[in-house]
């Protein structure tokens, strides 16, 4: 039988920048314990003489040639941008540095 620990899920909620309150982990370590269960079950079935399937159909992708069209130089680019410093796009702070 598969388990995940509460030390585990915080230590995956910390990885992916997630937070949860009480029920919420509780409700969220409950499903991921039944996906385990569910893919140890997967496990025992017998899979000999069963080819892997790689595709589901035979269809392909059909793409089209790439063809430029359309440039602009790098001074026009910095022009419309919404803040600019220089030679470089002004973008906001995504990430915060990590409290301890």
């Amino acid at each position: 039988m598969a388990n995940i620990s509460g030390k585990e899920f915080d230590k995956l909620a910390d990885l992916a920048k997630l937070q949860f309150n009480d029920t919420e982990k509780t409700a969220l370590l409950n499903d991921l314990h039944n996906i385990l269960n569910f893919c140890e079950q997967l496990n025992n079935v017998d899979t000999s003489g069963i080819q892997p399937l790689i595709y589901i159909n035979d269809d392909t992708n059909v793409v089209r040639e790439d063809v430029v069209q359309g440039m602009i130089n790098k001074q026009e680019a910095l022009t419309i941008a919404p803040a600019s410093d220089s030679d470089f796009f002004r973008v906001s702070k995504v990430l915060k540095p990590k409290s301890k």
